[in-house]
């Protein structure tokens, strides 16, 4: 029987073994009876508590370093673990001098053969070059402004040197190589490694250093949360070797296999937490709403038709509100479909039926702009209308505090200030939020608590791929406005590049005099040395002083005051500011018809759905409008992106290409819509994937709701932990 040490074998086998189990086989295909009695690594189970633990723990973190860590997202020894790398460098190849090619990346080994040259071209630019050499030729390494260098190397001695490769002229260079001893173990050099993400002052080198610092600390003990039978049907890898070879692969085998189990994982638990919502739901008993004769009538009132779409969507709710079940339901349509009209039918039936309806928005202007329209529709019929945001007076708001428990008011228009505490109504029958993306499940669910099982509806701007929206709204039902009003103009789409600038500007100039207000949005608040953008605060400064001097110029951007930003918006909405310069915080809700240029800097820089929401800002009134996208990029994809901007105003075929161009990431928004970040998974790429997380939380569900089973304790503690600050875990998993 062929032998190898048990080093290798338990290498072998790390994939799959267990505490307890035994194993035969190692990857050479030498036969073992090892029985496993602890993971290799730190004896003791690693616990969700050690993982909570504050990242400054880790050998190598200091508070200054753990600041720099925190400007990531990494607050613990969780957040590191799961800080997946964007990309890898294959250094595990070592090609001869000979064989190396102009550009690319790569490994050689040489041996030294001059002493270091050292050349000073001008003040503060020095070159040091190095002779290496190998049995089949030379190379020179070439290193800027690292005088720490000259007494490094000796001539005799080898090293691996990893580096990109100039070849021109029959002379062969590797530039700013790093550098390893070649007769030790590569750290940096002889194997796959990964690169991360980065912030000011952590390169690569100290993230991979804390790291593997992170791995030291937790062994290989880490608790396995998926059950072993899914694991074994969906082909998955065990915990810690996924992490192990996410971080720090052997093979692209080994790499495949990690990222398979991550993304499975990350899906996984996603699905079974909206469906665990979405069963704890149904299980409720719900207001049963009768039919409304009346909303005939007042629909035949309305002084426009409404779309076959608009009509489907709101008998779908009158369904919902009929089956004494809570309703539960998202409503998608594209900027301008109409979803207001129907949150606003929906409220009728529930007022009509003798209950109180609440709608939430994410501003203070947004409030009062549905309350005016509220005001308007209703204005025939019984029904009292009142607006709750922050700014109320304090004798106005008690007062409306007391007409909302008393019921003396039908219709709740407000802001997050409807769920402050002392806010109790009389009987909540609806709630409906606008901009769903901009509030999570927790705010959602607070809402709701202040009724008996009140029926909800959601509504959202950002088209989804409806395949997607099905699994990624895992807790709610889903209704699609899929058309939009007669009438409603196309807004005409051009991309320019800095040469149109003042083309732009003369455009703008003669917009305004015509009477039209114009958006400019930049994508940063500050300059950032990382990005060559120009930011609100500079731009607003020349548009001022140089280009608009006779026209009023506001700013609008994430860091003024709440208040601050109503104020701006409102002099915007009055037609005091001409320009509006904004980052995207403009991107949600208000409604300026007289708004007809949105001209996008850096447009590369944004996601097509988010450009597409931006856009969606202007065409909404009577005049023509334009949206001007300046592109600074060269680059094959941003070129398909801005043509798929200029040839579509489809905001589903928008957010399919969106999807498949921009990979893992909060595409839709989870963190405001309360779940867990997505990290790793590809929601275009790993549809596949996403399939079976959503088929095993299924078969999960239906066989332990409640999650009481020994094998499903570790996996409720999980969803717990990733929930817990998403949503009212006490409800959901009955703790």
């Amino acid at each position: 029987m062929a032998q190898c040490d048990l080093g290798t074998a338990r290498r072998g086998i790390y994939d799959s073994i267990q505490p307890d189990e035994t194993m035969h086989l190692c990857t050479h295909g030498c036969r073992y009876k090892l029985t496993v009695k602890h993971s290799i690594g730190r004896d003791e189970v690693v616990e969700i508590s050690d993982l909570t633990k504050d990242i400054s723990c880790i050998k190598g973190v200091g508070e200054k370093r753990a600041r720099l860590f925190n400007k990531i997202g990494i607050y613990t020894v969780e957040d590191m673990l799961y800080y997946f790398p964007r990309d890898y460098e294959d250094r595990s190849k070592i090609k001869k001098i000979i064989e190396v090619l102009d550009g690319e990346m790569v490994c050689v080994r040489g041996t030294v053969f001059s002493h270091m040259a050292e050349q000073k071209v001008r003040k503060g630019l020095s070159i040091y070059k190095l002779i290496l050499k190998d049995d089949t030729g030379t190379i020179t390494a070439t290193w800027y402004n690292q005088k720490y260098l000259s007494n490094t190397f000796s001539v005799g001695e080898t090293y691996i040197f990893y580096g990109k490769i100039s070849a021109k002229y029959r002379k062969k260079e590797i530039i700013n190589p790093i550098f390893e001893n070649s007769d030790r173990i590569g750290k940096y050099t002889q194997k796959i490694i990964p690169i991360y993400p980065l912030t000011s002052s952590l390169t690569q080198k100290v993230i991979q250093s804390i790291m593997e610092n992170c791995f030291a600390f937790v062994g290989s003990n880490l608790k396995e949360y998926l059950p072993h039978a899914i694991r074994k049907k969906y082909n998955l890898s065990e915990i810690n070797y996924a992490l192990k070879n996410i971080h720090f692969p052997d093979t692209h085998e080994g790499f495949l296999k990690a990222r398979r189990r991550l993304v499975f994982e990350e899906l996984f638990f996603l699905q079974l937490g909206l469906l665990s919502i979405r069963t704890t739901s149904e299980a409720l008993e719900g207001i049963k709403f009768g039919p409304v004769k009346e909303l005939e009538g007042f629909i035949s009132k309305l002084p426009f038709q409404l779309t076959e779409a608009q009509t489907r969507v709101i008998s779908e709710i009158e369904k919902d509100l009929e089956r004494g079940k809570p309703m539960s339901r998202l409503i998608q349509g594209d900027v301008g479909s109409g979803k207001t009209i129907v949150a606003a039918l929906s409220m009728y039936i529930c007022v009509k039926n003798g209950y109180q309806a609440a709608l939430m928005v994410p501003t203070e202007i947004l409030a009062e702009q549905h309350f005016q329209s509220f005001r308007n529709l209703f204005q025939n019929e019984e029904m009292n209308i009142c607006i709750l945001t922050g700014s109320i007076p304090k004798k106005q708001k008690i007062k409306l505090i007391d007409d909302i428990k008393e019921g003396r008011v039908n219709i709740i228009i407000g802001t997050h200030a409807l769920i402050q505490e002392e806010i109790e109504f009389f009987n909540l029958g609806l709630v409906v939020t606008d901009e769903q993306h901009r509030f999570g499940v927790k705010q959602r669910a607070t809402l709701a608590s202040k009724g008996k099982n009140p029926h909800i509806l959601v509504m959202t701007a950002t088209p989804i791929p409806r395949t997607l929206a099905l699994i990624l709204y895992g807790d709610l039902d889903i209704s699609i406005i899929d058309q939009l009003p007669p009438g409603r103009k196309k807004v005409n789409t051009y991309v320019v590049d800095e040469s149109k600038r003042e083309r732009v500007y003369s455009f703008i100039k003669k917009q305004v005099a015509e009477g039209r207000q114009v958006y400019i949005v930049c994508p940063l608040v500050e300059e950032s040395e990382a990005f060559e953008m120009q930011s609100a605060v500079e731009l607003v400064r020349r548009l001022k002083e140089d280009v608009f001097p006779n026209l009023s110029v506001g700013l609008m951007h994430g860091k003024l005051k709440p208040n601050e930003k109503e104020e701006i918006m409102r002099r915007f909405v009055e037609g005091s500011i001409n320009i509006l310069v904004s980052t995207t915080v403009i991107e949600v809700g208000v409604n300026v018809p007289n708004a007809t240029v949105m001209v996008i800097e850096n447009a590369e820089r944004f996601g097509l759905s988010q450009l597409h929401q931006l856009r969606g800002r202007i065409g909404r009134g009577q005049h023509q409008s334009y949206c001007i996208l300046f592109n600074t990029s060269n680059s094959k994809v941003a070129r398909e992106r801005m043509k798929i901007m200029q040839e579509t105003n489809d905001g589903f075929k928008i957010s399919e290409k969106d999807l498949e161009l921009r990979g893992p990431g909060e595409f839709f928004g989870t963190r405001q819509h309360g779940l867990p970040d997505l990290k790793i998974a590809n929601l275009f790429s790993d549809i596949h994937l996403l399939k079976l997380a959503q088929e095993a939380a299924i078969n999960l569900i239906k066989q332990d709701s409640k999650f009481e089973k020994e094998e499903h304790k570790t996996l409720k503690e999980k969803l717990i932990h990733l929930f817990k600050e998403k949503i009212d875990v006490a409800i959901i998993f009955k703790i």
